[in-house]
């Protein structure tokens, strides 16, 4: 059964920084894409970030690029540091895997995605 488990959620205040973590289980991920992507209330989900199966190739959407950074720690581990949170930046964030980084980046909605977390809520306020 594959398992992706997003951890590292919570309350910060604007300007502030978190750090997400997702681990997945279940199958082997040696050959696949680790991202995330995010849903506020009444909007649809978006592509937050993506690195591929070597680490060598990153994605980030328009909205984060310069704040946020993932990182491939191992073949079944992803990080999303979050610096410079923003209220805007509100939303449920969702681990997900895909064939390849790229695709996950560029597919609207994300049809090309094979795995999702469960989701971990961040919550940007004063």
């Amino acid at each position: 059964q594959v398992q992706l488990v997003e951890s590292g959620g919570g309350l910060v205040q604007p300007g502030g920084s978190l750090r997400l973590s997702c681990s997945a289980s279940g199958r082997s991920f040696s050959s696949v894409a680790l991202g995330w992507f995010r849903q506020a209330p009444g909007k649809e989900r978006e592509f937050v970030a993506a690195v591929s199966w070597s680490g060598a190739r990153i994605y980030y959407g328009d909205a984060v690029k310069g704040r946020f950074t993932v990182s491939r720690e191992t073949e079944n581990t992803v990080t999303l540091q979050m610096n410079s949170l923003k209220p805007e930046d509100t939303a449920v964030y969702y681990c997900a895997a895909g064939p390849t980084a790229q695709a996950m980046a560029d597919s609207r909605p994300p049809i090309l995605v094979d795995d999702w977390g469960q989701g971990t809520q961040v919550t940007v306020s004063s």
